[in-house]
């Protein structure tokens, strides 16, 4: 939020610090009020909702002067910021929510949409143009994928796949074999459903390989399974990180929002598309968000210690054929260097075959009394699905065998409930496979 709105003759005056006698802060406080001064609002404590379409301005001359900013008429003059228009193209709500995701990637700058697919489209076609390559890893979301395979061919754009068992080498001659240019590259990691690990590092060097003076390839990441606390692909290589909001950032089931950081630099293009698609979030979603983000790191810690006790449970349970669960990547898994450079931490994300398929998997589903049987991910509440059948159903059959995206796999969210219980409503589920 810029400084145009200081209210300079009120008698309060306050800035959230960064630092303490020059020591930095941590992101879990700075989430209390960063970005935010109480004497924009009468000295209210947290940021109102600032929920109005427009901005009025003190003068014409002021006008022109936000209007040349937001449509790229001029370069700003030292240390001026474009002021507040339209809630289209910015609101305080909006500015203070990216202030404070920033922090958490350590980004230079941040952008809040209306939803997780929002800020993936609006970030790919930012970027991607006809005739060139989206090159993407798999498994993957099952609405990226459609998009990817459904909508962007009607654009003129390719897409190449690879997964976590891919060498760069194979990678190059797959996309050698399209003889197209290479106009963005989309990972997520960990995968969706199977926590699968891409090498951040290694995408990164394959963009930077494709690109020219006139035309650089970015690497986009979708963070979302891992999230800010337990990953940060910015250190990484990544050009830009993807969030779904609506998952652990957001966390309560109760808001729909997403988010993509990185460099101003990189972002600028994104956020022009941004405003002329209209795909930002709303003042209401982008207060919910920062009121989420004050306990952003208690949640997923929570989680994740939640995580390793159930996960622990499944392992040696005599229907569970398999556990995906990067707490178990240990000196043997042909991940684990990979694990350790690029990960923080397992999180929270369990996905699990239970013997039996499909059928056995339904019956896992369907007894289940606390676990809620939902997609989403990343809330308080915990939350499980059958990807074959519901996420990923537009994935063929084919490809999913081939990703692990098998009939009996069941995905898991944990929660911030009492691990016991968590276990104890899956022993009973597992009961009827």
């Amino acid at each position: 939020m810029s400084d145009e709105h200081d209210q300079s003759d009120h008698h309060r005056t306050h800035k959230w610090p960064d630092s303490i006698a020059g020591t930095p802060l941590h992101p879990e406080s700075l989430m209390m009020g960063y970005g935010y001064r109480p004497e924009w609002s009468e000295g209210a404590l947290k940021s109102p909702i600032f929920q109005t379409s427009t901005f009025v301005f003190e003068s014409a001359e002021e006008g022109k002067k936000y209007f040349e900013l937001a449509y790229g008429i001029r370069e700003p003059d030292d240390g001026e910021q474009m002021g507040l228009i339209y809630s289209r193209l910015n609101n305080p709500d909006l500015e203070i929510l990216e202030d404070r995701l920033t922090v958490w990637d350590d980004a230079e700058a941040a952008l809040s949409f209306r939803s997780g697919m929002a800020a993936i489209s609006t970030t790919m076609l930012a970027f991607l143009r006809p005739g060139t390559v989206l090159l993407m890893s798999e498994p993957i979301y099952g609405g990226v994928h459609y998009l990817a395979e459904e909508i962007l061919p009607q654009f003129g754009i390719t897409t190449v796949r690879f997964d976590a068992r891919d060498s760069r080498i194979a990678i190059e001659q797959k996309l050698a074999a399209t003889a197209k240019p290479l106009g963005l590259v989309h990972i997520e990691t960990p995968a969706n459903p199977t926590n699968d690990l891409i090498d951040i590092a290694m995408c990164a060097e394959i963009a930077a390989a494709h690109s020219t003076e006139e035309r650089r390839v970015p690497l986009t990441v979708d963070n979302t399974f891992l999230g800010p606390v337990f990953s940060r692909p910015l250190d990484h290589g990544a050009d830009i990180v993807l969030y779904s909001a609506t998952k652990f950032i957001g966390g309560h089931s109760d808001v729909i929002a997403g988010a993509a950081l990185g460099s101003a630099e990189m972002l600028q293009p994104v956020a022009v598309h941004r405003t002329i698609f209209g795909t930002m979030s709303s003042p209401w979603s982008g207060w919910l968000l920062m009121r989420s983000l004050e306990t952003l790191q208690l949640r997923m810690t929570r989680q994740a210690e939640n995580a390793r006790k159930v996960a622990e449970f499944l392992r040696e349970h005599p229907k569970v054929e398999a556990v995906h669960y990067l707490g178990f990547i240990d000196a043997d898994h042909p991940q684990h260097e990979l694990y350790k450079r690029q990960c923080l931490g397992p999180g929270s994300m369990i996905s699990f075959v239970v013997t039996g398929g499909e059928e056995a998997a339904f019956r896992v589903l369907n007894n289940m009394q606390l676990i809620h049987l939902a997609v989403s991910l990343g809330s308080t509440e915990s939350l499980a699905e059958h990807p074959a059948t519901m996420t990923h159903a537009d994935v063929s059959d084919e490809e999913k065998e081939a990703v692990g995206v098998t009939s009996g796999l069941i995905r898991v969210s944990i929660g911030v409930e009492h691990p016991d219980d968590i276990i104890l409503d899956l022993a009973t589920a597992l009961e009827q496979a």
